[in-house]
């Protein structure tokens, strides 16, 4: 359950991510020129570039996060085979710990290591669950798709109106969207969902406002 709310949260991060940096470039650029295909252009370059660069970025983490996971696993391996007796006793002071008896701990420790003692040491002591290393391709695929779909909604809200409307319509649609998003994401790490959507709102509208006055000032100067 721990697993599938940490991708939750990674997804919604993800698109939220998708959206500020995608309206911000094409509301940039709609404040120098109102060209369809210019602005087509722009956030779809916008798009590509930031979901391979979350992807990449994900990918060399998750692929480091795993390497790190594989050598405790193996080191931990080492030393059950070489010191049983001080990885048993080590196992017994950490279920001890937390709060078990020293009697009901050791006779614990001896039933997880009769079972299987590496998967013991890997969830009691790493923290480790052998059977869901973190997967580095998984990761990068989640990041992909989750900033592209946000990417698309101002994508597709400066493209597809007319003229006049395009730049408000974008605005509001991606203030409600990271509305949402400030309150999905606050539910699921269980926090007030007010001050995240206010955060989430304030920043989206932010990034938006300066990235226009940029692209006016740009297209006022000719460049």
């Amino acid at each position: 359950m721990g697993t599938r709310l940490n991708w939750l949260r990674a997804a919604v991060l993800g698109a939220n991510d998708g959206i500020v940096s995608t309206a911000g470039i094409v509301v940039g650029v709609a404040g120098a020129t109102g060209d369809r295909a210019t602005l087509l252009t722009a956030g779809l370059a916008g798009l590509l570039a930031g979901s391979m660069s979350m992807a990449a970025g994900e990918y060399v983490s998750v692929s480091t996060q795993r390497d790190s996971e594989k050598a405790a696993l193996a080191l931990e391996k080492r030393e059950l085979r070489e010191q049983p007796a001080a990885e048993l006793d080590e196992l017994t002071a950490l279920l001890a710990a937390r709060g078990l008896s020293r009697e009901v701990a050791r006779a614990a420790a001896e039933q997880l290591t009769a079972r299987d003692a590496l998967r013991a040491h890997a969830r009691v002591e790493l923290g480790i669950n052998p059977d869901e290393l973190a997967n580095p391709w998984h990761a990068a695929g989640a990041s992909f798709l989750a900033f592209t779909v946000g990417a698309l909604l101002p994508l597709l809200a400066i493209v597809l109106p007319p003229s006049t409307a395009r730049l408000p319509v974008t605005v509001v649609s991606v203030l409600v969207a990271l509305a949402f998003t400030g309150w999905w994401s606050a539910r699921l790490g269980v926090a007030p969902a007010g001050r995240a959507m206010v955060r989430n709102v304030c920043g989206g509208a932010l990034a938006m406002g300066v990235t226009y006055a940029a692209g006016s000032l740009l297209g006022a100067a000719g460049i």
